[in-house]
């Protein structure tokens, strides 16, 4: 009785579509039943009961391979605009029993095939997930689908979980390099020769490096100051460009910062970031909140 209640409350959360060979099973019933009734070939009566008994099993064994399965969005990682990321969820097997053909599918209908899932364990999943603006975003509508064993139906199950995270600005602008080189007032003093570089335009013309550009190279010395530096500010006001531009360039030098493990303040209108005050993660989120 106990199994019975089980087999029920696991059938409610399963949704059964029709297939093509749904209409292929029942078109040899009605076959095979209107034979038997005019011809009375005990072989068609024994064809006719293997077939209906085959289709009716397929119900109770498709709704098991799939009711057992819970999903659930795991940790992730960060997300920026316009770049791709993966979104990961865990598929756990409940049951003793393994779980075969099992698709998983997006908001967006990108799909991740699982073979199989054996009993008792747990498949890590990542779904391709591109955010279109920063902010808060929400995915959700995703399910599970088999046609185990017979593809006679389609059978889904809904994850009822939605996930919330947040999408950073797009990282773009022009380099950390660039941007100290640039600087009207250096920070620190030049120390020791850092090895050289390739020449882009923005570097000093006193750094050119006349041994390589005698050889045909354009480069240009590099000193220990240039990524050494004591602090860098990055001040939105001062900077060019509309709001979606600035925040982007902020993010990308935030993350180079963060990279190289340097100092540096992020001047907001209204607030002030540091990491020595707030993660990256906390200062990345205010610039998408912005």
């Amino acid at each position: 009785m106990k199994s019975l209640q089980t087999f029920i409350q696991i059938h409610r959360s399963i949704k059964q579509h029709a297939t093509v060979f749904s209409l292929v099973v029942v078109v040899m019933l009605f076959g095979l039943f209107m034979e038997a009734y005019m011809h009375d070939f005990n072989l068609v009566y024994i064809t006719l009961f293997f077939v209906f008994s085959f289709a009716f099993s397929a119900g109770p064994l498709g709704v098991l391979n799939l009711g057992n399965l819970d999903a659930h969005f795991a940790k992730q990682g960060r997300f920026f605009v316009q770049k791709p990321s993966l979104l990961r969820l865990s598929i756990e097997n409940k049951s003793t029993n393994t779980s075969w053909a099992i698709l998983l599918y997006g908001e967006d209908g990108t799909s991740v095939e699982i073979p199989y899932i054996k009993g008792e364990s747990t498949e890590h999943l990542a779904l391709e997930y591109t955010p279109t603006k920063r902010g808060v975003f929400t995915y959700a509508n995703c399910y599970l689908e088999s046609k185990y064993p017979l593809s006679t139906a389609r059978l889904t199950k809904p994850i009822d979980k939605t996930y919330t995270g947040i999408a950073y600005p797009e990282p773009k602008g022009i380099s950390l390099e660039q941007f100290i080189s640039i600087q009207e007032t250096h920070i620190g003093e030049e120390k020791e020769f850092d090895g050289l570089s390739t020449y882009d335009g923005s570097q000093k013309i006193s750094h050119l490096h006349w041994a390589s550009i005698a050889k045909g190279e354009m480069s240009v010395k590099r000193f220990s100051k240039e990524t050494e530096v004591a602090n860098l500010v990055f001040i939105f006001n001062n900077m060019k460009g509309d709001t979606e531009s600035r925040l982007s360039q902020l993010t990308l030098w935030v993350l180079a910062c963060e990279k190289q493990r340097l100092p540096f303040i992020v001047e907001l209108p209204k607030q002030r970031l540091s990491p020595q005050k707030e993660s990256i993660d906390e200062i990345l989120e205010a610039l998408a909140r912005y």
